[in-house]
């Protein structure tokens, strides 16, 4: 994914610049975050990645492609803040909606839902209802559900801003887990420092509006990543160096 010069403003006198001379530049299976203050632009760009919005200057490239077509070819998958499942679906039917709007059969439909269910550890809760679920639990049906069409990129939009701290903690090792067993990249939004340093490979820092990539932080830290690496000196040092770029 190549993003070179993006900016986005709104029309207004004077327009309102969301987004400016914003570039990156993202391998096949990376995992990328963005963080920065509130408003500075992190779910607007990720929007503009997915094709939702068009930039007012400078180019996107998804594997070669416009995001609209890379759209159209199923290659995304995006995962909100707020899970957005229907109530009135069970799990199952949650997690093959996507699959029952592109018209794939309803036998391949029902095996890819339950085989994704089983990845991200929901295996027995096929009948519930989204209510009868923990706020982990939805968050997992909504990444399975984002999954079900096998896209290349996983977009998230602060996944897991709603939880505690422990489930926070407990689902970052599940996402990695996920991420390596579908061998998909992962274009990240969260304002927590330690989550993104936890998760990445890399780590763009964004300045407040008009959002700008002011840092570009590679996470050299060993893969898997476990618990207790949150306490190793390496990780305290990144989270801290992030800490004074975004304060400064």
């Amino acid at each position: 994914m190549e993003l070179a010069d993006v900016g986005l403003s709104y029309p207004g006198r004077p327009p309102l610049r969301a987004l400016e001379g914003v570039s990156i530049s993202m391998q096949q299976g990376q995992f990328v975050s963005l963080i920065g203050p509130s408003g500075c632009g992190k779910s607007t760009l990720l929007r503009i990645v997915a094709g939702i919005l068009d930039p007012t200057s400078g180019s996107v490239l998804v594997e070669g492609d416009s995001p609209i077509t890379a759209q159209r070819a199923h290659r995304f998958g995006f995962v909100f803040q707020d899970p957005v499942l229907l109530p009135w679906r069970t799990v199952q039917e949650n997690v093959e909606l996507l699959t029952e709007l592109v018209g794939l059969p309803a036998n391949e439909r029902r095996s890819r839902a339950k085989e994704l269910l089983e990845l991200v550890g929901l295996r027995g809760c096929e009948d519930f209802r989204p209510d009868q679920l923990s706020g982990g639990m939805r968050q997992r049906v909504s990444i399975a559900r984002a999954l079900a069409l096998e896209p290349a990129i996983l977009l998230m939009d602060e996944p897991f801003s709603a939880l505690d701290e422990f489930q926070r903690e407990l689902l970052n090792s599940e996402l990695l887990r996920i991420w390596v067993e579908r061998h998909c990249s992962v274009l990240f939004v969260t304002h927590h420092i330690e989550e993104a340093v936890f998760l990445s490979d890399t780590v763009m820092v964004m300045s407040p509006a008009p959002g700008r990539i002011i840092e570009r932080v590679e996470v050299n830290l060993p893969r898997p990543r476990t618990d207790a690496l949150r306490v190793s000196p390496e990780f305290l040092q990144l989270r801290r160096y992030l800490r004074e770029v975004l304060i400064h």
